[in-house]
């Protein structure tokens, strides 16, 4: 026991900061000059080119450290593993992260800047364009004042989502290489493409994956833990009409456009995602193309209970009959589960939760377990029977031009890593 206390202090203290601080920002930094945006319309996988060029220079770079089990699938599903220092059984866990970045915003030629020591004033991003990072849209950055944070240039998204998860998970395995006091058992880490457009797990070969769970590294700001996640559907509404001179339209025309109004103020005002938060659900309009003849309405449905998701579901379909019954024949609607609440697949092994907790008060980070605004890969590999819950990356504002990510947070991910491979040694 003696031996074990002294090697989690050397471990705690500063006397690694080139691991921590030089290897995470530098990888970061590099990571982040890949464009690979993902796009949804292309119906390839990987959805984009620069995501299988970013996935083959990590393959490169995990064969140079001397990982095992290295593939890389023509979909872009990067796999390795680090082997296991110890002799005994341990529960192999993995670790992924994912390669493309939001479609929101532009993610070619990115240029981060270090922003030392911050002040808590503004940040100038880019004084042509008078693109401001300030504190009083985005209060949450005095939270880290006196640290060193990362932002763009104002022109591009970062990347921070999740090239900080991927920096951080290749750190951390780089570190337990070369520090084998700590054991652990054998780690898989996994880069997958199309995240951001829901399609990342779609062609994730658990089965080849081989671990007992894993923890993706998708989450936003420090100590973010997350098990669970909306339930998600996406509903498109398309709405048939008429269309005559508009002078001689009186009982002749029908106006789809004024219908698909009509529907769109049936709903409830205040569930809409401006209005909601914590576990509230709502459906949110995403699109609305249209003509007098024709107008098409699509919307996301979300809800973390799966009952009142089932019954929002049911409403629309509701919505759609009273217009109907108004205008016979008019509206049509067709709707698709995305992803479920991975809670359900979580809560029977809820230790893989309480090691990650673990995990962050040991590496001195206060854990803020929260619900998912949302979902991520993790959600659906937990339903391919790989539980998955979601830990932070520690980036903040993601998918726009005033994205950031606070280098401690990056860091202190990485002792998240190891602690959690060294606690699932320790355990057995």
């Amino acid at each position: 026991m003696k031996k074990f206390v002294n090697l989690r202090r050397n471990f705690t203290s500063t006397s690694y900061p080139r691991i921590f601080t030089m290897d995470v920002t530098s990888r970061f930094l590099e990571y982040v000059k890949f464009d690979t945006q993902s796009d949804e319309l292309t119906n390839l996988t990987p959805s984009t080119p620069g995501q299988m060029i970013f996935a083959q220079y990590l393959e490169k770079k995990l064969r140079e450290m001397g990982l095992s089990d290295i593939t890389l699938d023509d979909n872009g599903y990067l796999m390795a593993t680090l082997p296991a220092n110890v002799d005994y059984d341990v529960p192999t866990v993995g670790f992924i992260a994912h390669l493309d970045t939001s479609p929101d915003m532009s993610g070619h030629n990115v240029k981060p800047r270090i922003v030392e020591n911050y002040d808590g004033n503004d940040i100038v991003l880019n004084k042509k364009e008078n693109i401001v990072l300030s504190p009083a849209q985005f209060p949450e950055l005095l939270n880290y004042k006196g640290e060193n944070l990362i932002v763009t240039d104002g022109t591009t998204l970062l990347g921070a989502d999740d090239k900080a998860g991927v920096a951080e998970i290749i750190t951390a395995v780089d570190y337990l290489q070369h520090h084998p006091e700590i054991k652990h058992g054998r780690i898989r880490i996994a880069f997958n493409p199309d995240e951001e457009i829901g399609q990342g797990a779609h062609k994730f070969d658990v089965k080849l994956f081989d671990a007992d769970w894993a923890y993706t590294m998708d989450g936003g700001e420090i100590g973010e833990l997350e098990y669970e996640n909306f339930n998600a559907a996406v509903a498109k509404v398309t709405f048939r009409g008429r269309n005559v001179h508009p002078g001689y339209a009186k009982h002749k025309m029908i106006n789809s456009m004024r219908i698909a109004n009509q529907f769109i103020i049936m709903l409830p005002r205040w569930e809409t995602p401006e209005h909601t938060e914590g576990y509230e659900g709502f459906y949110h309009l995403i699109s609305m193309e249209g003509d007098v003849e024709k107008t098409v309405l699509t919307y996301i449905i979300r809800d973390h209970d799966r009952d009142r998701f089932e019954r929002r579901k049911k409403e629309l379909e509701h919505l759609c009959r009273k217009i109907n019954n108004e205008f016979p024949d008019c509206a049509t609607i067709e709707i698709k589960d995305q992803y479920y609440n991975m809670r359900e697949k979580i809560e029977p092994v809820m230790h893989i939760v309480d090691t990650a907790i673990k995990a962050m008060e040991d590496a001195g980070v206060t854990p803020k377990v929260q619900p998912i605004r949302g979902g991520t890969d993790g959600a659906q590999l937990s339903f391919k029977g790989l539980p998955c819950p979601n830990i932070f990356a520690g980036g903040l504002n993601f998918h726009g031009r005033y994205e950031f990510v606070p280098i401690p947070s990056m860091e202190k991910a990485v002792k998240v890593i190891v602690e959690i491979a060294r606690l699932v040694a320790e355990r057995g």
